[in-house]
């Protein structure tokens, strides 16, 4: 990217250190994950690694607490057998053991060995060992650094790593920010610290199996993995059950603007490794999606609801077309080699209000709130790069 090659330059000429910022929330269980990986990182790459603690996402954007905690420690647990790194055990840890990890690592980072330490105490925090005392005072004092810090450069949560303008959410985005040390030539060919976990549609498995999906016409990352998901679904020969909800903003939920920011760039890097178009956008939130979601019945009806709800999501988030006019959802319908003619007379009743709320209540029921998401096998799972994930329950 142009961009990159003109920070890279002005570090050379400028003779500027190259900073890689890390974020650090200890009650978080993805930062157990990159604690154990971040001695790696500081080893194999010519960059400072400055870290950072941090006190956890603002409430604003954490629609449901409970439920993310939850699934965040079932993720997380998925996640780190995925890697082979070691896996948060049992539950949150209890506020006065986070307390002293805390402390523990408010003393490292002011005496400048965190990145040594942070493994060994986040081990000892997230397995309930006893932690070592610390007279550290100021624990809070660094956390609402961090915190400020964290905001000024624009993201909201831990975990994160952040290089000259971008983030890297997590242990199984790392490989990214490798991607780009490795290209500047920070790296000297060391190994990717983390495989890129994927799905390997090659295995057998009894027919039968069934899918839920949940997926949301104004998600971008539910339109990079809806055809995949068919994909998958058909390959193992499950039975797909569409699930469309209501975006999160017309549930009312809200959605800060660095975590809207951040989900796009992500979006489109995910785009761009998997091959998927992205980039033309028309976002169809509240009209768009309205009208959409009122051809659900008509497009099942013809026997084509993946096809129409793969056309529409790639009009919106891949070719610009405009879902609130008849122009642009014309256009989607022919796409999904529907009529228009025949589908127009569906979208005056509200119908289909009845069957998105029926999913909204399954989604809560199984434990989730956001898309994209799945239910196979009696597990829940959410996000468009756990569709490994999805395919371990299916085998």
């Amino acid at each position: 990217m142009a961009r990159r090659r003109v920070q890279e330059a002005k570090h050379q000429l400028l003779k500027r250190p190259r900073v890689v910022h890390y974020f650090h929330d200890v009650s978080d269980p993805y930062c157990h994950l990159t604690a154990q990986v971040l001695q790696r990182f500081q080893d194999n790459y010519d960059v400072e690694l400055r870290p950072h603690l941090i006190s956890g996402p603002p409430i604003e954007a954490l629609p449901d607490p409970v439920a993310h905690r939850k699934n965040a420690i079932t993720d997380a647990t998925r996640l780190a057998r995925k890697l082979s790194l070691s896996a948060p055990e049992g539950s949150v840890p209890a506020n006065d053991a986070i307390a002293d990890a805390e402390k523990l690592m408010a003393a490292d980072l002011a005496n400048g060995s965190f990145i040594e330490n942070v493994r060994d105490t986040s081990t000892n925090l997230w397995s309930g060992r006893g932690l070592p005392s610390s007279d550290h005072a100021k624990p809070a004092a660094l956390i609402s650094d961090g915190d400020q810090t964290l905001a000024a450069l624009g993201h909201y949560l831990g975990g994160t790593f952040y290089y000259d303008g971008e983030w890297y959410w997590g242990a199984d985005r790392l490989h990214y920010l490798e991607n780009r040390l490795q290209h500047a030539g920070l790296g000297g060919g060391s190994p990717r610290i983390v495989p890129l976990p994927s799905v390997q549609p090659a295995k057998r498995v009894s027919q039968g199996q069934e899918i839920e999906f949940f997926f949301s016409f104004r998600s971008p990352y539910s339109y990079l993995a809806f055809d995949r998901t068919v994909d998958l679904a058909h390959h193992y020969g499950a039975r797909l059950v569409l699930r469309p909800v209501l975006p999160m903003l017309m549930r009312g939920l809200p959605v800060p603007p660095s975590k809207s920011s951040y989900i796009l760039y992500d979006c489109a890097r995910e785009a761009r490794r998997l091959g998927i178009p992205f980039g033309r956008i028309c976002d169809p939130l509240g009209k768009g999606v309205e009208r959409g979601y009122a051809l659900l019945d008509y497009a099942e009806g013809q026997g084509k609801l993946p096809e129409f709800c793969s056309a529409f999501l790639r009009g919106v988030w891949a070719e610009g077309l405009n879902a609130a006019t008849d122009r642009g959802l014309r256009t989607i319908v022919d796409n999904a080699d529907l009529d228009w003619l025949a589908a127009k007379p569906f979208l005056n009743p509200d119908l289909w209000r009845d069957r998105v709320q029926t999913n909204q209540n399954r989604l809560q029921e199984i434990g989730l709130w956001g898309v994209p998401s799945f239910r196979v096998a009696g597990e829940s799972v959410w996000g468009q790069d756990r569709l490994w994930a999805v395919e371990d329950c299916l085998t």
